[in-house]
């Protein structure tokens, strides 16, 4: 097993006063030639949004494009004409493809609005673009991973141009589970959200990142009350 761990207080940050944004992955201005991508995961980004400000209309090409709300509202439009809302307990996708643009608010004045952009490189190029949403809430349980992402539209969660699966678990203190890849050659990517776990001999926090790959299957065990994020992807 080869693992690599990006704990939290080593990421990228830059507070703009209305963004407040911290980069796993090189981004804008952090730049780390040895934190570019975690295989296909480009970036990781943890923002945090005031009230009533957001990302303006800005174009993206043949990029898998992931938000999920964390805390608050985040409004969102494009130019395939979706005009939302995407809410704490949802996850959004855009298939940029031959290219999109998009604007990103908080639908809120006067609270924050905290979300995970997620942004994967895809298997096929120039495709149309395309927009999903759902509701986590809908296929979420209790001590036990969830699928919220995977390759075909045809499974569980949004899908995306790519061999990966994303599962989200929510445990409390002392349970845990064996992740199996679902492809072996894949990397497995765990970021949490709250709480802490094991994996393995390795104790993460909240925040903290660790890639996993060249193994079949993965041990978590929280050690408190846990909210984490698995991303299987090729590495």
């Amino acid at each position: 097993m080869k693992t690599v761990l990006h704990k939290a207080n080593t990421r990228g940050h830059a507070n703009h006063g209305w963004l407040n944004s911290f980069h796993t992955f090189s981004f804008a201005e952090y730049h780390n030639p040895e934190r570019m991508h975690f295989g296909v995961i480009r970036v990781l980004n943890d923002d945090t949004v005031a009230g009533g400000m957001g990302f303006g209309m800005h174009p993206h090409e043949n990029m898998e494009i992931i938000s999920i709300p964390l805390e608050g509202d985040l409004q969102h439009s494009d130019s395939m004409g979706n005009a939302t809302v995407i809410r704490n307990g949802d996850i959004q996708v855009l298939s940029a493809g031959t290219g999109i643009t998009h604007s990103e608010f908080n639908a809120n004045k006067e609270t924050p609005v905290k979300f995970l952009q997620i942004w994967v490189i895809p298997n096929k190029r120039n495709v149309g673009p395309r927009y999903g949403q759902i509701s986590l809430r809908d296929i979420a349980t209790k001590n036990s991973f969830y699928q919220i992402l995977s390759p075909s539209p045809d499974d569980q969660g949004v899908w995306i141009h790519q061999d990966a699966w994303f599962h989200m678990a929510d445990f409390d203190k002392g349970l845990g589970g064996t992740y199996t890849f679902k492809n072996s050659t894949n990397g497995l990517y765990i970021f949490v959200l709250s709480g802490s776990i094991t994996v393995g001999d390795e104790q993460l926090e909240a925040r903290d990142g660790y890639g996993v790959w060249d193994v079949d299957s993965v041990q978590i065990t929280a050690t408190e009350d846990t909210h984490v994020l698995l991303m299987e992807i090729p590495v």
